[in-house]
């Protein structure tokens, strides 16, 4: 009875996490979802493609599942003598790619590729606020151009590292800017967007480049504040600085 409640209030968790993030719906809790190994300790997940597709024979066809897994926080501890907590899951990898050729996805196609933004996770150690980093990473992917394209893509940071391990790995994934709140942000509904490729520009600049009115007036550009209500906003003028 226990053990039940407990997952209860992590699936409540999840539920939350979705909905910030604008997924409830394409993601469903189903209590009938069971994976086949005995180690899973937590959640499990099945992912399907349910939009349909016309093969080469003219036949309408879905894809169906292309991943599962889940929580295994025994599986590592076995082999070790500390517990070790794990997620994971496998990927149809062939029948994944196969799907986003057929929905001419940019992600396999790297001519195609949008600007990515990293939004950071400033309190990544209090699970209250992940569902807040969540809804920006999701007002962020629904951002369109004029033509009513994609603009961007937006990827939140999961790990458990501090705000300079956070911008590195934002600089690794080439990122052209970083999103910020931390308690300061949060309590004056603002964010602070960081200009990546700028601030990398300026730091590179000579001393006495960094001693200019234009370099102090770019510091300005390269990391500045905007309301929340405003992040798709404010991101845009930095794509368009660097489009």
């Amino acid at each position: 009875a226990e053990n039940g409640q407990v997952g209860i209030a992590e699936l409540e968790q999840i539920r939350e996490l979705i909905t910030a993030a604008g997924y409830l719906g394409r993601i469903i809790i189903d209590p009938s979802v069971v994976r086949g190994l005995e180690y899973y300790t937590g959640p499990v997940y099945e992912v399907e493609l349910t939009f349909p597709v016309t093969n080469d024979d003219g036949q309408v066809v879905r894809f169906g599942s292309v991943a599962g897994g889940g929580r295994y926080d025994g599986l590592v501890g076995r082999f070790r003598p500390e517990p070790v907590p794990a997620t994971g899951f496998s990927i149809g990898v062939s029948r994944l790619f196969s799907a986003l050729k057929a929905v001419k996805s940019p992600i396999v196609d790297s001519r195609n590729e949008l600007p990515l933004v990293v939004v950071t996770a400033m309190d990544n150690k209090s699970p209250e606020f992940m569902p807040g980093y969540q809804a920006m990473v999701s007002a962020l992917r629904q951002a369109k151009d004029a033509d009513g394209k994609p603009l961007l893509r937006a990827d939140l940071y999961l790990g458990a590292s501090g705000f300079n391990a956070q911008m590195k790995y934002a600089d690794r994934r080439g990122a052209v800017c970083a999103v910020i709140q931390g308690s300061s942000e949060r309590e004056a509904g603002t964010v602070v967007i960081k200009d990546l490729i700028l601030g990398a520009e300026l730091a590179a600049a000579s001393r006495d480049v960094k001693d200019s009115s234009e370099h102090k007036a770019k510091q300005a550009e390269a990391q500045f504040a905007v309301p929340l209500a405003e992040l798709v906003e404010g991101v845009k003028r930095v794509l368009a600085r660097h489009s």
